[in-house]
């Protein structure tokens, strides 16, 4: 595991000489492919002295480095307009170091410094490329949420290092806290980042003021943090989630529901992407919180598969925000006309997005639905809702942007790049190959 933080250290150099943009997301990619080639067993594999590395992390692991490939491919340009590409690169290598010590430390104080200090390069990245000036008050939401509760996280994580006298996560399993107080300040944290209905409003608003490359990382990683979180922290709290657990499942549920309603109000499309996206979490939250394994392993699979597809759709609506500079649905209409082949690329990322088949979404959602009406057979009036408005908005995003008549203000046009052909294939192509290998997806 330490040799490829070796990897990342010494590729910062590379972003800061000219003429190396694309030779840093090559050899992020040759990483990611080194990174496959781990040989895992169930339990924590690839051992250092402080990292490590089991079939949640590895996962996890791999869609970081590659949604950071993609977020370089995605952001050329910068490089056109020379709009501070090193640091751009430097600010992603940054991120990827954090995000990958934050999926493989074994220490718990470790896990909370770098799923906190991920927060400051995507902050830049919001804050430096960002298109608006409401970009500020943005950040300021995203810093102020996710900082307002990661202090009670932090003093939680104290409170069981002076029980314990250790704090590594994988010897945690021999105990369990039924502490209501210790509960609260250890999974709010987490709830807060991925986000729960309640504490999502920072969510849309970061999404919709950062750059591409900012509303990727969030959309595929950030989000994730949270349910990487509370699959690691709920293992010492069974006892009272198992009191609990029904609050949490119950805000998800109906805030699920709402957010689907929610999106059909929406005229900005990354704003639409951006509800959608937590709309999915509150089923993963949901999931997670029942305490079944069909519910741990559909939440798992549900991540990977959002991080694809949430990620694939925004780089989409860049791709008409960069020919139209708008992203309202009102002026992005008849697009069939001017790119057909594009329109094939939303049909596939919508038709994901809404859980057809053979996407990854499709399996995490049905082993999520069957955890939550294995809890509670009442859930499934929510769960049907949430489905049917979830193919409703993304029908509705596709006919919209695709069908009708065009603007009569655009001028000029032209069609998709190969770049962007190729971003697009390397999301979807993992998305929905990775069904064929569900017996991977299967730990415990």
């Amino acid at each position: 595991m330490l040799k490829f933080f070796m990897m990342m250290i010494f590729m910062i150099p590379l972003c800061f000489k000219k003429n190396m943009f694309w030779l840093v997301q090559m050899i992020i990619m040759l990483m990611f492919f080194m990174f496959m080639n781990l040989s895992l067993n169930m339990n924590f594999s690839n051992l250092s002295y402080m990292l490590g590395c089991d079939m949640i992390s590895y996962g996890l692991i791999l869609l970081s480095v590659w949604i950071s490939f993609l977020m370089i491919m995605a952001s050329e340009s910068l490089l056109k307009t020379s709009f501070y590409s090193s640091f751009f690169l430097f600010n992603i290598l940054v991120l990827m170091i954090m995000l990958y010590l934050t999926f493989s430390v074994m220490n718990l104080f470790m896990f909370y410094l770098f799923f906190e200090g991920s927060l400051i390069p995507t902050l830049m990245l919001i804050i430096g490329w960002g298109y608006q000036p409401e970009r500020i008050q943005a950040g300021m939401y995203l810093l102020f949420y996710t900082l307002f509760v990661s202090l009670p996280l932090l003093l939680g994580i104290f409170y069981i290092y002076g029980k314990l006298n250790y704090m590594t996560i994988y010897f945690m399993k021999f105990f369990d806290f039924d502490m209501f107080l210790l509960y609260m300040s250890m999974i709010m944290a987490f709830l807060v980042k991925m986000p729960m209905y309640f504490v999502h409003l920072w969510l849309p608003k970061a999404h919709v003021e950062a750059p591409i490359s900012g509303s990727m990382i969030l959309a595929a990683i950030m989000l994730k943090l949270g349910g990487y979180g509370l699959l690691r922290v709920l293992i010492i709290l069974q006892k009272i989630n198992l009191k609990m657990g029904f609050i949490w499942i119950i805000i998800s549920l109906i805030g699920g529901f709402y957010i689907s309603l929610k999106c059909f109000c929406q005229v900005d499309m990354k704003s639409l992407i951006a509800y959608s996206s937590v709309a999915h979490m509150s089923i993963i939250i949901g999931g997670i919180m029942t305490m079944n394994y069909w519910g741990f392993l559909g939440s798992y699979i549900l991540m990977i598969g959002h991080g694809l597809c949430s990620s694939g759709m925004f780089c989409l609506s860049n791709i008409m925000y960069e020919r139209m500079n708008s992203r309202s649905l009102f002026l992005n209409s008849g697009l069939m006309n001017f790119m057909p082949s594009m329109s094939l690329w939303w049909f596939l990322f919508l038709s994901s997005n809404m859980a057809a088949p053979p996407s990854l979404n499709l399996m995490g959602e049905i082993s999520l639905i069957n955890s939550l009406i294995s809890w509670s057979w009442l859930s499934m009036l929510m769960l049907m809702l949430i489905s049917f408005f979830s193919a409703g908005y993304s029908l509705y995003l596709y006919s919209i942007t695709q069908h009708g008549k065009f603007n009569l203000g655009v001028y000029s046009f032209y069609n998709g790049v190969s770049r962007e052909y190729l971003m697009l294939m390397f999301h979807w192509f993992p998305l929905n190959i990775m069904i064929l290998k569900l017996d991977f997806m299967i730990w415990f």
